[in-house]
């Protein structure tokens, strides 16, 4: 596939009004902007040779730009659950990558938003050499489009989830411009319902993403802890308060009929006692939630392991006798390093 150049990398992220712009530019007529939006976010091709209803003079101005998508798929591992990991190489020489977990015929798409991470969350390799650079909004989009050629026969795009790798609190402008491409009706058309941004929660990224989202979008945050000293060893770099945070949740125009959810990685002998349970169940007393529990993952770059069985049951019956809806996330993927807190862009320079 054709890398795209920097000169033609917005092409990949403007909205259709903006490609106007692009279009009055290149001295084509303005209609000619909401079609080359459909091939790119609605049909996914990003190679102009293919947009056959454009005229040949416009496929060969948009190739001249560069045109085409700011990343390539790399190397794909197959698990023996179904799940696909796919290393998605940017053009810089960076890569990430990105997941598809079935479920029946349907799928969830699991996309990152950085090349690394800067919160260094002690149970996940992504954050492990820290924060690289931002995506781009073509890069993360992007993500979705080239995944498209690895989907089984009859499955389908359900849901897209923005829990790879990277804080997508701290890439606000480029997730909230994919936020956009994806729910546009011209594009993916996604439903707000079924995209979902996972965040370790900072309080000005969570006002500012009500602001620009006006609630419109379903929020996980990942908590792991319930007392700011066990959440400060597993989640080194995070600046806010729990308290802070949950004031901060109790402000989100959370839309009627909908819940946060709570992501909690159960870490043995850290925080996984009937004691860290209690106390998970008080500091969320306020909020409307359901808590994913997620027995840590082991993997080459954390010492930590996950809890016993028993100890992951006994924490989420303290949750449901509470009367707080908390569900076992199952495994999926661990045998190529495709599960939660296992993913790991690579670098080449």
């Amino acid at each position: 596939m054709k890398m795209i150049g920097k000169s033609a990398t917005n092409f990949a992220w403007l909205m259709p009004d903006e490609l106007e712009n692009e279009m009055d530019a290149l001295g084509q007529p303005r209609f000619r902007a909401k079609q080359l939006f459909s091939w790119l976010h609605n049909r996914g091709i990003g190679d102009p040779e293919q947009m056959t209803n454009l005229p040949i003079e416009l496929r060969k101005q948009l190739s001249e730009n560069g045109l085409n998508w700011p990343a390539r798929i790399g190397r794909v591992l197959r698990s023996k659950d179904g799940t696909r990991k796919l290393q998605v190489d940017l053009a810089d020489g960076y890569s990430v990558e990105t997941v598809l977990i079935p479920d029946g015929d349907k799928l969830t798409q699991c996309i990152s938003c950085q090349v690394g991470c800067a919160v260094r969350c002690v149970f996940c390799r992504s954050g492990h050499d820290g924060l690289r650079r931002n995506l781009s909004a073509g890069e993360i989009v992007s993500q979705i489009h080239l995944a498209k050629k690895y989907l089984e026969p009859g499955e389908r795009l359900k849901n897209v989830v923005f829990m790879g790798i990277g804080e997508p609190l701290h890439n606000l402008e480029a997730v909230v411009r994919a936020l956009q491409i994806l729910g546009h009706q011209e594009g993916p058309n996604l439903s707000s319902r079924r995209v979902t941004v996972s965040t370790v929660g900072t309080v000005r990224g969570i006002r500012k993403l009500a602001d620009v989202t006006g609630g419109q979008v379903a929020l996980a945050i990942s908590l792991h802890a319930a007392d700011d000293e066990t959440r400060r060893f597993l989640v080194p770099k995070v600046t806010d308060s729990l308290k802070s945070i949950i004031e901060e949740l109790k402000r989100f125009p959370l839309p009627k009929r909908r819940r946060f959810t709570i992501e909690y990685v159960l870490v043995d002998g850290v925080n996984d006692s009937t004691k860290d349970a209690a106390r998970l169940v008080k500091l969320l007393s306020a909020l409307r939630v359901k808590v994913n529990l997620l027995p840590l993952n082991p993997h080459d770059k954390t010492h930590l392991r996950p809890p016993r069985e028993e100890a992951v049951l006994a924490f989420q019956d303290i949750l449901v006798q509470k009367g707080v809806s908390a569900f076992l996330r199952r495994r999926r993927g661990d045998d190529i390093g495709a599960a939660c807190g296992q993913l790991l862009g690579l670098t080449t320079q």
